[in-house]
């Protein structure tokens, strides 16, 4: 059972960018799926991998279009993003290491990423990104 469900409230009106938050919701619910199963440590190592993937495309597509449509909150929203990619990095390191509990801490770390990147300061692009053609 699915732990998120696509939904139009947590679309940003940019079809790409909605596609790659659809792919980052399949990895929440895979991971949460192996959760639940006690298989979560099993399907972490490529939990990571899939995560590292998506930040490199998803936040490339973001800025790319952040540099051409002159996006105001661009660096801070790119900050942001550097914060995820560490995050993603730590978790890695956490995982080689052995430590235990770490399938939580991603699922977590990624429930909350949804509920307040993507829900909150992806949101905020939408109207501007529109406004410029982007749909």
């Amino acid at each position: 059972m699915a732990l998120i469900s696509w939904t139009d409230s947590l679309s940003v009106k940019v079809a790409v960018l909605d596609l790659q938050h659809q792919r980052l919701i399949s990895v929440i619910n895979e991971l949460h799926d192996a959760m639940r199963q006690g298989k979560g440590k099993d399907v972490l190592e490529k939990t990571l991998s899939a995560l590292s993937s998506y930040t490199v495309i998803h936040f490339k597509t973001e800025e790319r279009y952040f540099d051409q449509f002159g996006y105001p909150d661009a660096a801070g929203h790119k900050r942001i993003h550097d914060l995820f990619v560490q995050k993603i990095s730590d978790f890695k390191e956490a995982f080689e290491k052995g430590r235990l509990g770490v399938s939580i801490e991603v699922m977590n770390f990624l429930r909350d990423w949804l509920k307040n990147h993507i829900m909150e300061t992806d949101k905020r692009y939408s109207a501007f990104f529109n406004e410029r053609g982007l749909k």
